[in-house]
């Protein structure tokens, strides 16, 4: 196994653990069916107590994975399936032998922390081409059979999980687990946004040769000239395009400032950046 994938995996499981985190400290302590398969398990879990969370997610996710297999193919990405049954794992872990509790049992402090850390482990999961399967697996075979969107069925099936949630729980509880849905589809991505973001540079300066040689020689990124023209001078002038990390950035401002004080700097946030020296194209 390559050095990248290994990490990849070491990833997810640091992403793993934080959802198995949220669930078990935050959320099935206080009742909060916050959608998904998990969403589900701590409903099964207050109508048959005798059967503990994870193993109704284990059983949830497993049973999901067959379909997805026989209706989807086995095309289906085995990191999804190794992520779906070690998000159970994690969760028989806690229960077995960390005793979980309720860190808090105020609702709103509950919902907010428990979305926040489930959003974060989320988005490592997602980053790293890996999902934690469950309610990913049902939106895939309703868009595969019913051409119902993406988007629109993950909304159809959790507020289909909040609903039960309302009938088990209670309408206070119930609303609590749909205000977690609503953080959880805003902060996954801009979660995700923050991993991958990085500066796309435009430098104008007399200094074009020794700024261009101090990215690829220093900060060994590559960078472009671009043909420009001075509209009020009317002079050709070149122009460097390049895109950097927050911390190259960071030194490449400092390199400027101490030979062309007077350059001229346009930085952007770039969310996604694919090619060679950053994420592949997949």
């Amino acid at each position: 196994m390559k050095l990248n994938e290994l990490k990849q995996y070491f990833l997810i499981t640091i992403g793993v653990i934080l959802v198995a985190i949220s669930i078990e400290y935050f959320f099935a302590p206080n009742n909060i069916a916050a959608g998904g398969v998990s969403g589900l398990s701590i409903i099964v879990n207050k109508l048959v107590p005798a059967i503990s969370v994870s193993t109704i997610n284990l059983v949830l996710n497993l049973i999901l994975l067959v379909i997805s297999f026989i209706l989807l193919g086995r095309s289906f990405g085995s990191r999804t399936a190794i992520t779906s049954i070690g998000l159970s794992i994690a969760i028989w872990a806690i229960e077995t032998f960390l005793k979980p509790y309720a860190i808090t049992e105020d609702l709103i402090i509950a919902t907010i922390f428990g979305t926040l850390i489930s959003a974060l482990g989320m988005a490592i999961v997602f980053n790293n081409n890996s999902s934690t399967g469950g309610v990913d697996i049902i939106v895939k075979i309703l868009n595969k059979f019913f051409h119902v969107n993406i988007g629109t069925g993950i909304l159809m099936v959790d507020c289909i999980i909040i609903f039960m949630a309302i009938i088990v729980f209670g309408v206070d509880i119930g609303l609590y687990a749909l205000l977690s849905v609503i953080i959880l589809g805003i902060t996954v991505d801009r979660f995700i946004d923050g991993f991958n973001s990085c500066k796309e540079i435009i430098v104008m300066s007399s200094k074009v040769d020794e700024i261009s040689k101090f990215i690829m020689n220093d900060l060994e990124r590559g960078c472009t000239y671009l043909q420009g023209r001075g509209a009020f001078t009317g002079k050709e002038v070149l122009v460097i395009y390049t895109v950097l990390g927050r911390s190259e950035f960071i030194k490449l401002k400092g390199f400027i400032k101490e030979i062309d004080i007077n350059a001229f700097i346009s930085v952007r946030e770039s969310y996604e950046v694919l090619g060679e020296g950053f994420n592949k194209i997949q």
